[in-house]
């Protein structure tokens, strides 16, 4: 379904969020004769976010979508509900993204999608692709949703893609890029291998000419039905202790990467590998590289003295956090993670500790969880403390650490059981960082 066939359509919208408030200012803009007449909401119903709309809990959804056309949910609102199942036997229900896609075509779009890395690697492609002088639109879940590029010619447009958007797509991006994929998002899913498989039918849409894929996972290796353009590998864009090379060849020094950690040099492969595939050339990539800054919450400095305080709040599994820690290898780290519980499965993050000789300091909810693993695989009582919440992680943390050591944030969890969401648990670490400089 287009946006445009929305015209003189009934339609009915489910949560409130960034991209679907989006979607209703496109409506006013552009469908005279299109109207939300109905809005759904999981909390109490909000009269004043779509004005002239009826607002109603979800409960009582039977009653609110009588007479609608069409429903748009939010991306939070998971199609694996089974009070969702049954509204969607019934009605057609798509999301701003989707209609924008389909309105759209895949043509001059590069889709970003994975469990981590996906927001630092659409925003290198972005930011390459201007340096090679290219119009560049950032969108999606990182910079303006899709929906407000309506009416707006870009020659590129970088898409990231959540799993929430790649679950029912209808049209996908002519150029795809996969950058791993792990165990996540399991209470909007219902399980991993639902989740995996949500992503990864983003290969298999209408629109989709080229998918590239990390070449070191083997979820992605193994996609099936189109050929696939690997990066992550020696014979083509690849990462290593010496930075970024392509067939071999050293062509952005680790020294020169705005961004710390291999993992950091691997998303710069792949944003790399992406645009070629896209037949953007980018001269000189680590002169393009001038200006780049990495995205807020992700290994982000926030405070510095007698010890390093990094923000890494968007770390919200167990494989971010061992990244994490490998980024700062050479020097004494103590790391304070947890979060909600969405069963990660802590194992190789306690082992990651061990081999690193790093301090834990666990914070709720999983705290308990991480910190029996961490005994499990062999970190000693000592360097083991659980707190009840983050500002006494932080005050212990300054305490217990060694003079010159990095203090992590790395939750290794999402951050929804005491927080808004990643960000507000990390501003919240960087002020009281910057208090215990």
């Amino acid at each position: 379904m287009k946006f445009s066939e929305l015209e003189g359509r009934s339609i009915a919208v489910w949560g409130a969020g960034r991209e679907t408030r989006a979607f209703a200012r496109a409506v006013e803009r552009y469908l005279p004769a299109g109207k939300i007449t109905a809005a759904l909401f999981d909390g109490p119903p909000d009269s004043d976010a779509f004005p002239g709309a009826r607002a109603l809990a979800a409960a009582d959804a039977s009653a609110a979508l009588a007479g609608c056309d069409v429903l748009v949910r939010s991306p939070g609102v998971s199609i694996r509900r089974g009070d969702f199942a049954r509204i969607a036997g019934h009605l057609p229900v798509t999301t701003a993204t989707s209609l924008w896609l389909a309105e759209h075509g895949g043509a001059g779009v590069l889709g970003v999608t994975g469990t981590k890395g996906k927001s630092t690697t659409a925003a290198l492609a972005a930011h390459l692709a201007r340096a090679a002088g290219i119009d560049v639109r950032l969108a999606g879940n990182i910079g303006s949703p899709a929906i407000e590029l309506l009416g707006e010619s870009a020659e590129l447009v970088v898409l990231e893609l959540s799993s929430y958007q790649t679950a029912d797509l209808a049209v996908g991006p002519e150029t795809v890029l996969f950058t791993n994929l792990y165990r996540e998002h399991l209470d909007w899913h219902g399980s991993e291998a639902v989740y995996h498989a949500d992503k990864l039918r983003l290969a298999t849409l209408p629109g989709v000419e080229r998918v590239v894929v990390n070449g070191r996972d083997t979820r992605l290796t193994a996609i099936a039905g189109r050929p696939l353009i690997a990066y992550g590998v020696a014979a083509g864009w690849d990462a290593g202790p010496t930075g970024v090379t392509h067939g071999g060849e050293l062509v952005v020094s680790l020294d020169a990467l705005p961004l710390r950690g291999e993992h950091n040099a691997l998303n710069l492969a792949g944003a790399l590998c992406a645009l070629e595939q896209a037949g953007i050339d980018v001269p000189g990539p680590e002169a393009a590289l001038a200006g780049f800054s990495g995205l807020d919450h992700r290994l982000q400095v926030v405070a510095e003295g007698r010890l390093t305080w990094v923000d890494d709040s968007i770390s919200t599994t167990p494989e971010s956090a061992v990244a994490a820690l490998a980024a700062f290898a050479a020097r004494d780290v103590v790391l304070i993670a947890g979060g909600q519980d969405r069963s990660q499965e802590y194992l190789p993050l306690a082992q990651a500790l061990r081999e690193a000789r790093a301090r834990l300091i666990t914070v709720p909810t999983t705290g308990p969880a991480l910190a029996r693993a961490a005994r499990e695989a062999g970190v000693a009582d000592a360097l083991i403390d659980e707190c009840p919440d983050l500002a006494a992680a932080v005050a212990l943390a300054r305490s217990r650490a060694r003079d010159g050591a990095v203090v992590l944030l790395s939750p290794a969890a999402p951050s929804f059981d005491r927080f808004r969401d990643y960000a507000e648990r990390g501003e919240l670490f960087a002020r009281l960082a910057r208090e215990a400089a």
